[in-house]
């Protein structure tokens, strides 16, 4: 087998796996295998797009104080959980939605970008999903 051939090779049978971010609000006794979270395949996640689009909702009533971060915090890492209780002191006034994208760079990870408007400014919510235990966990959010 020539180089060509081992390089050909070697690139057309790379597949990339999701290694689930571990929340670093937990100690390390959590990072043990017996304790730690499993990789899901999207078979096995439920629709990102109808999942997202609830997740966004439930968030967009937090930031606006109707609904309590616990509701959303089953599906986050405690950062983030901390972070939208930052940024609902930095919304007054109307959130509305302008356009949703979503990604998946490999399977099992969906990185969300929403553009938002908030009265005169527009702005972007960044969103990082990764399925583990058969479900999204939320692992990442910026409002930029």
């Amino acid at each position: 087998m020539t180089v060509m051939q081992r390089k050909t090779r070697l690139t057309t049978n790379k597949k990339v796996y999701l290694s689930p971010t571990f929340d670093p609000d937990f100690g390390e006794e959590w990072s043990h295998p017996k304790f730690s979270v499993t990789a899901s395949s999207l078979s096995e996640l439920p629709d990102i797009y109808a999942w997202s689009k609830s997740f966004i909702i439930v968030l967009f009533e937090i930031l606006r104080s109707r609904r309590g971060v616990s509701q959303i915090s089953r599906n986050c890492h405690k950062l983030v959980a901390r972070r939208i209780i930052y940024y609902q002191s930095k919304f007054d006034g109307n959130l509305k939605v302008r356009r949703i994208y979503i990604s998946q760079p490999i399977e099992g990870v969906s990185e969300i970008t929403v553009t938002l408007k908030n009265d005169e400014r527009v702005r972007s919510l960044i969103l990082r999903f990764e399925g583990v235990d058969r479900r999204w966990i939320c692992t990442e959010l910026f409002i930029i």
